[in-house]
């Protein structure tokens, strides 16, 4: 038993992350099947196995409880996991286990949940080699975290946090939101990053950090046999002293089309060996895209101060909450605000549509921006004292789970924005 791990027998509860911050490392390709006795455990059970974290594992949800499985497993082999609810008493949950002993492989790992806080039938579940044991009820995170604590190490520090930024319209700068915090990640917070440009025919990371490698992600999407973290690695470009760029080719030679677990193998190897990884996400909808954006860590969502980036960004979040039920809501940041005679909807319109404040809210600066893009450089590089260069570092410790979001104390909108958005309004009236 791992003292990480939340609802593990009767012994007092170690202080964890909420569910939301809780990093979780992903299950393996592996079967489990779960033999329940109430319909709520096969409900939770359902749902732990419809999480992000739980994609590439095979759940099957059976009901009958130790009895059920015991029968089952006399003329079929059994899988990696057996995950067993059991409402008696502890001398009938031992007497069940010794009978599905008889007929399960060495190799299987089970998990059992009981009703009973009882620290004898604990330790005697421990001894039988019982992988783990959680008091019902239990919650669908609960599933989650003890099956996929199973196949990580004990003392291993979790690594690869996958941070995906994606533009609720084309054209609102998320690629230089991306950019910018993948290089204040490493900058300031001294924390080794890859930005992955996933835009592969218009990629601008190259660019915008005045990359031109011969090698980038498209090697590893179109040899999924050979990708292995040596061979990723072999694919970075080093951009700074803590940041690589896994660059797109941006050209048109090919036609890029992906299946939906077509970055799978890079991902995987780059979460082994890089504590960050912020994914420039192109503004499309396909399986790939849908896919990389439920499996992050965390999520930002860029948007502009208009009617359609609006209605966007509710669609990304309203689905974005549904699909990840188990993790914290996505973040999302306004972009280019305070654009001279441009009507624009205020943050606090949004914040009430979306019902969140945005995370930060970045001037419309060509001066700067345009300066940096046309450099290959990034805005800290420029102008290291801009607000931009600010928000960044604030946005690098937010997403990174180093710091909290804060509220804008007036409104919802910095005094010098709110300065910006004025004189726009004065010029166009």
């Amino acid at each position: 038993m791992r003292e990480q791990q939340r609802s593990t027998g009767p012994t007092d509860e170690p202080v964890v992350a909420s569910d939301a911050e809780e990093y979780i490392s992903p299950a393996p390709r592996v079967s489990v099947q779960a033999f329940c006795e109430t319909a709520e455990t096969a409900a939770a059970v359902q749902a732990a196995a419809e999480d992000r974290r739980m994609i590439k594992a095979h759940v099957r949800v059976q009901m009958g409880g130790m009895a059920a499985a015991a029968e089952a497993y006399r003329s079929s082999p059994t899988p990696n996991v057996i995950c067993l609810e059991a409402e008696v008493r502890g001398e009938d949950v031992l007497a069940g286990l010794d009978e599905l002993a008889n007929v399960c492989d060495a190799g299987t790992r089970v998990v059992v949940i009981g009703r009973f806080n009882d620290i004898v039938l604990y330790r005697e579940l421990l001894r039988r080699g019982v992988s783990d044991y959680m008091m019902a009820p239990v919650k669908p995170i609960d599933v989650v975290r003890s099956i996929c604590n199973l196949f990580s190490a004990p003392d291993a520090k979790p690594v690869g946090r996958v941070i995906a930024v994606v533009g609720a319209k084309g054209g609102v700068g998320s690629s230089t939101v991306a950019h910018n915090l993948a290089f204040s990640i490493a900058r300031d917070l001294a924390l080794d990053a890859v930005v992955t440009d996933l835009d592969l025919a218009f990629g601008t990371a190259g660019l915008d950090f005045n990359q031109d490698p011969p090698q980038g992600i498209a090697d590893a999407v179109f040899s999924p046999d050979r990708v292995d973290t040596a061979f990723v690695d072999r694919l970075l470009s080093k951009c700074a002293e803590h940041l690589s760029l896994l660059a797109a080719p941006a050209t048109l030679d090919r036609v890029y089309d992906f299946g939906a677990d077509a970055f799978d193998p890079v991902f995987d190897s780059l979460r082994a060996t890089v504590p960050c990884v912020v994914l420039d996400v192109p503004h499309l909808w396909s399986g790939w895209t849908k896919r990389v954006l439920v499996g992050a860590d965390d999520i930002l969502i860029v948007a502009g101060p208009d009617l359609a980036n609006l209605r966007n960004a509710k669609n990304l979040i309203d689905f974005l909450k549904t699909a990840r039920p188990n993790d914290r809501r996505p973040f999302y940041c306004l972009n280019q605000v305070g654009v001279p005679k441009r009507p624009e909807i205020k943050p606090s319109d949004f914040s009430k549509a979306l019902e969140d404040d945005p995370v930060a809210v970045l001037p419309f600066d060509p001066q700067v921006f345009g300066t940096a893009a046309n450099n290959g450089q990034m805005i800290a590089e420029v102008s290291s004292g801009h607000r931009a260069a600010e928000i960044f570092r604030q946005l690098a410790q937010i997403l990174t789970g180093r710091s909290e979001a804060k509220r804008p104390r007036h409104k919802f909108i910095p005094p010098m924005i709110d300065k910006l958005l004025k004189r726009g309004r004065a010029v166009g009236s």
